[in-house]
């Protein structure tokens, strides 16, 4: 714990120990022995030197400190609480749990956490018999990613039963790939009053029906996250937490059962949701259902209102008029984090207003790819126009991402940013992570326009193969860069990081799938190296996953 590690030795320990427990003035009592004497069989500490007491000890006897060394079981519960609390690791508080009954029994009391996986006894004796020891509970995740039927049985209905009267203070709840868990049993989150945050991550069983039970039960619910929830359908729930709930963040990923345009449906909850996602996978530009509520001329079914909206994340859906989340790029007014990744359909005007309306925007990510335009180019759909605007109304961004796929390196034009444009950008704002996938555009002249930058600490380069050694010799210079990442540049070799070597300025470097930088190569040009020369798929660069399929409950 970080206690323990704070001092050298355990005589350092010992002093700390006795700094928390002694009295301001200790009662005069001889010592069992001799203070110049050592402990019959122990080594004296170094500090302790002739007769004379420890400096930074002078009302404590040597002899108190070194049982206040050996006796854990007489420290008091709140130093104990004070060391539990330091360690952050599972292991490692495990382990420590070991040395002392008390500690075991402070830590059962103060855990506020636990994860519940595959290799744990899910029979309702042993829940209760583990829930019953952690009665403060506040968070559970119970996980059983790369669950097969060899690992025994899961946590059923009966075990979220246990759980719910055993865990009154229980607030923060995860299920994944929980598929013996489904509508009666989360009726028995009605007993858990407090919960504020429930997250579904593959939850086969569970439909419509628990989710309202849920929305109807669990007044303070703030957090929901539904992602790869199969059954869920229809939205009645959604229609009451717009009316009736308090919902400051809604997560929705892969649910094919919801539209964009049933999400109109959560009405006057808009105003209060702070954080709001929306992804679907796979080949989604393929087919999608127009909005029936959508009346061209007549915009009154889009009169909501999201000016609480604070993060936003639109990914691989297509945007139509008649497509309901359009509406949200014209609505949102306070915005400081936005995605819009690989969304079919944007409209540069209307992405520029939103710009220019959002001027407390902090971090945004645009994922882009080339498809016919209005103006009949086959490019992506933002250009220059969208950074001008950018760097002219967001004061306060410092998180940029740019990233573009299916753009071929030999039609530049396809990418509708330039150079010049992003550089514009970067040096108008106090930009200081910059990520740049697939920026052919980008070549060694920008590298020189980013060393100039004197905000930028971290720079991450994926698949661009325009950067030279040129690029990491520029690079180098920038005052502020500390982290640096490389992923599929092909362009840089052993030499450039020699002139990062050199420079002695990197905390970190990451290098993944440089087929002309070796394992010697990364060696010394920073504090703390990562390399693999493996080479990432096309997803796993561009954060796609196209070829989703539709899992089957195990």
């Amino acid at each position: 714990c970080a206690l323990l590690r704070s001092h050298e030795g355990g005589e350092g320990f010992a002093v700390d120990l006795a700094a928390v427990v002694s009295p301001p003035n200790p009662p005069p009592q001889s010592p069992p022995f001799p203070p110049s004497s050592p402990i019959p069989g122990r080594r004296r500490p170094s500090w302790v030197v002739g007769s004379s007491e420890p400096e930074c000890l002078p009302s404590l006897e040597v002899a108190q400190v070194v049982q206040l060394r050996y006796s854990m079981e007489d420290l008091p519960e709140p130093l104990l609480a004070d060391i539990i609390k330091r360690i952050t690791v599972s292991s490692d508080l495990n382990s420590l749990c070991l040395v002392s009954k008390q500690l075991c029994a402070v830590e059962a009391e103060h855990r506020g956490t636990i994860r519940v996986g595959c290799g744990v006894d899910p029979t309702t004796e042993a829940l209760t018999s583990l829930f019953s020891r952690f009665s403060n509970l506040w968070k559970v995740e119970i996980n059983y990613s790369g669950w097969t039927p060899s690992h025994g049985d899961q946590v059923n209905n009966q075990g979220i039963l246990v759980l719910s009267h055993h865990c009154p203070l229980l607030s923060d709840l995860t299920l994944s790939f929980c598929a013996h868990i489904d509508d009666a049993g989360l009726s028995y989150l009605a007993y858990c009053r407090k919960l504020r945050s429930l997250e579904l991550s593959f939850a086969p069983a569970i439909t419509s029906t628990g989710i309202f039970r849920v929305a109807v039960s669990c007044c303070y619910l703030s957090v929901l996250h539904l992602v790869d929830c199969i059954a869920i359908e229809s939205v009645e729930w959604l229609e009451y937490l717009g009316r009736y709930g308090s919902l400051g963040e809604l997560v929705l990923k892969d649910c094919d059962g919801i539209s964009q345009y049933d999400l109109l449906k959560f009405g006057p909850g808009w105003r209060k949701l702070q954080r709001f996602e929306f992804e679907i996978n796979g080949t989604y530009w393929l087919s999608e259902r127009p909005d029936p509520s959508y009346v061209v001329g007549y915009p009154s079914s889009y009169d909501i209102c999201c000016d609480n909206l604070k993060d936003l994340r639109l990914a691989h859906i297509v945007t139509k008029p008649e497509i309901g989340l359009r509406f949200l790029l014209g609505k949102c007014k306070a915005l400081e984090t936005l995605y819009l990744e690989y969304v079919i359909g944007l409209n540069e005007d209307e992405v520029i207003s939103l710009f220019q309306r959002c001027c407390n925007l902090k971090t945004i990510s645009l994922r882009l790819m080339p498809l016919r335009c209005e103006d009949h180019w086959f490019r992506t759909a933002l250009t220059d126009d969208s950074l001008e605007a950018l760097a002219l109304s967001c004061p306060m961004l410092q998180v940029v991402e740019l990233t573009f796929t299916f753009c071929e390196p030999s039609y530049p034009t396809e990418i509708g940013f330039t150079q010049k444009g992003i550089l514009t950008l970067i040096q108008s704002c106090p930009i200081r992570a910059l990520v740049l996938n697939g920026a052919s555009i980008f070549d060694d002249e920008g590298m020189k326009g980013l060393s100039s930058t004197q905000f930028l600490e971290k720079l991450d380069l994926v698949d661009c193969c325009s950067v030279s050694d040129a690029g990491m010799y520029l690079i180098a210079q920038a005052p502020c860069l500390s982290h640096l990442t490389l992923r599929k540049c092909s362009s840089v070799t052993d030499d450039g990081l020699a002139a990062l070597a050199r420079s002695q300025k990197l905390e970190s470097l990451t290098v993944i799938g440089c087929r002309r930088i070796s394992q010697e190569g990364v060696q010394g040009a920073a504090k703390s190296v990562c390399y693999s020369s493996e080479t990432e798929s096309h997803n796993s660069l561009k954060g796609m996953n196209v070829y989703r399929k539709i899992r089957q409950s195990p």
